[in-house]
Parts: structure tokens; C-alpha cells; sequence
């Protein structure tokens, strides 16, 4: 009864803009939000780098070597396919909660990663490619000059995809994993005591630093192709 008197008219099933709003100007006036906030984008965004890099260098081993690309071919398809509850419920037995969000976010980001990056290694141009081994062209002026061009459209587009994916699959890990201090433990919390506004405000948290990464680190990527174009 103390949440109903609380949240008038219904607000406790579903709480007006303004006092999710005004829930979470109060929640950003605390050191635990901006903690909470840090631990989740360290973990979520440490796990989403981490499988870019992996699923690049991966992605050039499948280029180049056949039995790479036939033995990761399975693994990718079974991560694409398996929802994401039942890795998270999975990992729970070999991890533990704080490492919990940076292996599934790495995992689910991992697929759409390597497959475009392997897409556009394979429709670089062959013509450019003999060119260059006939009159010995450096390793490096190679990658610059007809990999990256190739490579960074297809990495771009996929990034864009998996950036958004990774909060998604990242969070859900957090409200299973629970780890302390984090915006996963927060939305549980919330939704066990009925605390609304507090589950509105962290969900818009989440939309925020999600669309905030996402454009910084396509511009960087947008300014690495420009880079590779001159």
C-alpha cells in the first residue's frame, strides 16, 4: 500500500515520463549511479573490443586458412542460433558474476564481427592483389591501401548492429549474474521491490550510453576509413 500511495493513478504499473525523469535526476546525484554506470560499461564495452579484435584476427586466419573457416563455421552458427538466457545460464557455472557480462557480450558480438569482416577481406579486389605481389608492394601499404578500404565498410556495419546487441545481452547477463554495483543488479532491484521509476531510469541509462558508444566509436571508425582512403 506505501507503493501505491507513492505512485498515484496507476503509477506503480506505469509511472508518467516526468517521474521517471525526475527519478533519475535523483539517481545521477549519487556516487552509486555513476558507479553502477562505469562497472556495466567497462564490462559490457571491455567484452564488445575484446571480440572485435578477436573476431578480426580470426576473420583473416579464416581468409587465408580453409580449416579455419570450416572449424569456426559451426561455433559462430551455434551462437547465432542459442538464445542468449541459455549462455548466460551456462557460463554461470565456469565464471563468475563480474566476468559474467564481459564473456557474453564478447560471445554475442563475436558472429556478426567476423562474419562481415571475413565478407569483406573475400570481395577485396584480386586484380589490386596480384598487382601488388607482382611489384612487391610492403605488407603495410597493402593492408592501408586495398584491405582496409575493403575491410572497414563491412566492420562498420557490423559494429553499428553489435554495439546495440552487446548492451542488450550485456544487461540481461547482469540481471541473471547479479554482480554488485552494476546497472543489471539496479533493474533487479527495482523490479523486486516494485520501484518503477527506478526500472524506467535505468532502462533509459542503458539507451544512452548505448547510443552515446555507438556514435563514438563509429566516428572513430569512420575517421580510421578516412584516413586509409587518402
Amino acid at each position: 500500500m506505501a507503493f501505491r500511495a507513492a505512485l498515484p493513478h496507476g503509477g506503480l504499473l506505469l509511472p508518467s515520463p516526468l517521474s521517471a525523469l525526475s527519478r533519475l535526476f535523483e539517481l545521477a546525484g549519487t556516487a552509486a549511479f555513476w558507479q553502477a554506470v562505469g562497472n556495466s560499461t567497462a564490462h559490457i564495452f571491455g567484452g564488445f573490443l575484446l571480440s572485435c579484435a578477436l573476431a578480426v584476427v580470426l576473420a583473416a586466419a579464416a581468409a587465408r586458412l580453409p580449416a579455419v573457416r570450416e572449424l569456426l563455421y559451426p561455433l559462430v552458427a551455434a551462437v547465432k542460433a542459442v538464445p542468449v538466457v541459455s549462455f548466460v545460464i551456462l557460463a554461470l557455472v565456469w565464471l563468475d558474476s563480474h566476468t559474467l557480462p564481459l564473456f557474453i557480450s564478447a560471445l554475442m558480438v563475436f558472429p556478426p564481427v567476423y562474419l562481415n569482416v571475413l565478407s569483406g577481406i573475400d570481395g577485396a579486389d584480386r586484380s589490386l592483389l596480384e598487382m601488388a605481389a607482382v611489384f612487391h608492394v610492403p605488407l603495410w601499404r597493402r593492408l592501408r591501401g586495398i584491405w582496409l578500404p575493403a575491410v572497414l565498410p563491412y566492420f562498420r556495419s557490423a559494429v553499428s548492429l553489435s554495439l546495440g546487441l552487446c548492451w542488450k545481452a550485456g544487461a540481461a547477463a547482469e540481471v541473471i549474474g547479479l554482480p554488485a554495483g552494476t546497472i543489471g543488479e539496479r533493474l533487479y532491484t527495482a523490479k523486486v521491490y516494485f520501484q518503477t521509476p527506478d526500472l524506467f531510469a535505468w532502462t533509459a541509462v542503458i539507451v544512452a550510453v548505448s547510443v552515446v558508444f555507438e556514435k563514438l566509436f563509429l566516428r572513430a571508425v569512420d575517421t580510421l576509413a578516412g584516413k586509409a582512403g587518402r
